[in-house]
């Protein structure tokens, strides 16, 4: 039996009233801040019998059709309230983002028996938990996007709807944008067209899968790909180290895709943890990955490569010391980051990072919003291990 998806780290408004009908959805304010209030959700998929929970953060100036939104999918032994410093920046900028928890690799994996948490991890990496988190983010877009009852669907821009994910979340991200396994002689594929956008953080190997290139060949959409030198997994049967992150990169044959290497850090740097890698290094990498974030929007949703230069020269002194045989054009159209082939496993990783300043507003984009049809070619009943 395969288990093809990581398993990530151990400790991993005020002018405007949220949209009429917010209650019809059992939706519960758990805050209210100047960018943003948080709401949420406890879903139920009937056609799965699942349980998922969501966090909402929602920007308090908002005008329909005109509101991007991250859909955001936790690492291992996570929930629906962390990512905060990422919610909140993308909320200061207009960016709505709903972060979904995945029943059976969330925060539950920590209560118990102790001596049985090995086994419990274990469970959560297996075929059919991988696919019931991508069911997880379809279902949670769905809801997000209901016109008869919804009170959210009117202001989402269609147009710019990006998935996110840390870790374990990474990978679950890059199947929905188009990563796929081979089960019992077929490709199984679990792409939502809807989503125009990736952002992938700490991505762990595809571990049993021998040909990543196969697996993320239909990887169509702009991908921003962020790590650290440091960024190990080490977990027992699941060790992975940065250049892990890297191969993930190279292996995606779309060009629209960056590469951002943060010297130092850890797995968890990118968690609401306060001191993993460092108490100095923490707050920067969490203020340089959001501002990474938006100039990646403005790439991936308007082509314009601007903010992305300037990012790269504010953070320089935290980047990893780059090796750049193809530059990124400045005209924003494609960009291509190769690496190193013999990258030590150790402090002295080396990378490149090409990314860039952050843009406060979205331009409109032309014609009207329309909401893509998803595909979703295989459920996770169709998976064996």
């Amino acid at each position: 039996m395969k288990s093809w998806l990581a398993a990530m780290a151990l400790a991993c408004a005020i002018a405007m009233v949220l949209p009429q009908g917010a209650n019809a959805q059992n939706a519960q304010v758990q805050q209210e801040h100047t960018a943003f209030r948080a709401i949420d959700f406890d879903w139920r998929d009937t056609s799965r019998s699942r349980e998922i929970p969501a966090r909402l953060y929602w920007p308090t100036e908002v005008s329909p059709g005109r509101v991007p939104l991250i859909v955001f999918s936790h690492g291992m032994g996570g929930s629906r309230n962390g990512y905060t410093y990422l919610a909140a920046r993308w909320a200061a900028h207009g960016i709505a983002s709903l972060h979904v928890q995945h029943i059976g690799s969330d925060a539950s994996l920590w209560r118990g028996n102790p001596f049985e948490l090995v086994g419990r991890l274990q469970a959560a990496t297996r075929d059919d938990e991988a696919a019931a988190r991508v069911g997880d983010l379809r279902f949670a877009l769905d809801q997000m996007l209901l016109f008869a009852t919804g009170p959210y669907a009117r202001f989402i821009d269609m147009r710019r709807v990006a998935v996110a994910g840390h870790s374990y979340g990474a990978n679950t991200a890059l199947l929905t944008v188009g990563a796929r396994v081979i089960r019992d002689g077929r490709w199984l594929n679990f792409r939502d067209r809807r989503f125009k956008a990736a952002i992938v953080i700490s991505a762990p190997p595809f571990y049993g899968e021998s040909d990543l290139s196969s697996v993320l060949a239909n990887v169509a959409v702009p991908t921003l790909h962020v790590t650290a030198t440091q960024d190990v997994i080490k977990i027992p049967g699941f060790y992975s180290s940065a250049r892990d992150r890297v191969a993930i990169f190279d292996a995606i044959a779309n060009r629209r895709k960056l590469l951002v290497m943060f010297r130092g850090g850890s797995h968890s740097i990118f968690t609401d943890r306060a001191l993993t890698g460092g108490p100095g290094l923490n707050p920067k990498v969490k203020e340089a990955t959001g501002e990474l974030t938006l100039a990646f929007l403005d790439y991936a949703f308007a082509g314009d490569s601007r903010s992305l230069a300037q990012w790269s020269v504010d953070w320089q002194d935290i980047l990893a010391e780059p090796t750049m045989r193809n530059a990124m054009p400045t005209s924003g159209a494609s960009a291509r980051a190769d690496w190193q082939d013999n990258m030590p496993a150790t402090a002295a990783e080396t990378g490149r990072a090409m990314t860039g300043e952050q843009q406060k507003s979205y331009p409109p984009l032309g014609g009207a919003a329309r909401r893509a049809a998803a595909e979703i070619d295989s459920s996770a009943s169709a998976l064996h291990r």
